[in-house]
């Protein structure tokens, strides 16, 4: 556990403000002003400490959450903090790091996925398809595959964004993963047209389903 306080935490943060930055960060829905390497870097000084990080946590502010999620301890939370902190992610950065860096490293993840799922707020909804994408890569004995598919099917087209993007994650890593399943992945992602016209990058694979499983499975077999 660091020595810093809290107040010496936001000091250097409220340090990191620039007014460009927030510019830029707000038009993602972000609000804050941090270039995130510096802010890891606070982060890496400070290192792990948990009473501090919950701390920055209760101020609400975006800043000071960003940099608890980075140095606390995952396994430190309970279900129900996991819980009440999940459903108070509302910036996109925190939601996607609280998700990364806290949810999945969690001890209780399979336990949050299960009591996540299928709930009506959408960001607890896409927090536990985030939860079942890492299970069907890195451990699928016991999921239902061919069910999660239906609901894929059922429920991706009209989905609020963030479950939508989550299933479509959840929809690619299984038409990668599991070749059985492969041709049905493929076919959904052509009739849902989900992220078809997603702008991409030159260089990056597109998130639409179709195109991201041809080429991470083309990747695997050129170097097989």
């Amino acid at each position: 556990m660091s020595d810093m306080t809290l107040a010496a935490a936001v000091a250097e943060l409220d340090a990191l403000e620039d007014p460009k930055m927030r510019a830029a960060n707000e038009k993602r829905g972000d609000d804050h002003g941090m270039n995130l390497s510096r802010l890891r870097a606070v982060a890496k000084k400070i290192k792990t400490d948990q009473p501090l990080a919950r701390e920055l946590w209760a101020t609400g502010d975006t800043a000071p959450r960003l940099l608890a999620l980075l140095i606390c301890r995952p396994r430190d939370f309970s279900a129900d903090e996991l819980d009440a902190m999940l459903r108070d992610t509302r910036p996109p950065k925190v939601n996607d790091w609280f998700v990364n860096y806290v949810a999945k490293k969690s001890p209780l993840a399979e336990e949050m996925r299960v009591r996540w799922f299928g709930d009506p707020d959408p960001t607890v909804d896409a927090a536990a398809w985030a939860l079942t994408s890492v299970r069907v890569v890195k451990d699928p004995e016991g999921l239902d595959l061919d069910h999660l598919l239906d609901l894929i099917e059922a429920r991706m087209k009209d989905a609020a964004p963030r479950p939508q993007w989550a299933m479509n994650e959840t929809l690619a890593q299984i038409g990668i993963h599991h070749p059985r399943l492969r041709p049905r992945a493929l076919a959904i992602g052509e009739r849902l047209q989900v992220l078809a016209d997603y702008p991409t990058a030159p260089g990056c694979t597109s998130p639409f389903a179709p195109t991201w499983i041809t080429e991470m499975v083309r990747r695997a077999e050129a170097v097989a």
